[in-house]
């Protein structure tokens, strides 16, 4: 999102891009999913990814363990 752009305005637009018999959980699900869009493309601008192999790895590990560990942060 550009500084000249508003959340309000941005929102706006989203809205208004959506079907006219769209459903209010729709249209939240709908600016959810575009602020995480924002966010992921904002985290791999800043070299915030994970590459292909530590997720395959992670999700092996999961499989053995039965379900999501916490991470360390770091």
């Amino acid at each position: 999102m550009s500084s000249a752009t508003s959340a309000k305005d941005r929102i706006r637009k989203i809205v208004e891009e959506q079907p006219d018999d769209s459903s209010f959980d729709e249209i939240l699900k709908e600016i959810a999913f575009v602020r995480m869009v924002d966010r992921g493309l904002a985290d791999s601008d800043a070299g915030r990814t994970v590459s292909h192999e530590e997720v395959k790895r992670r999700i092996a590990e999961w499989r053995q363990s039965g379900g999501p560990t916490k991470r360390s942060s770091g």
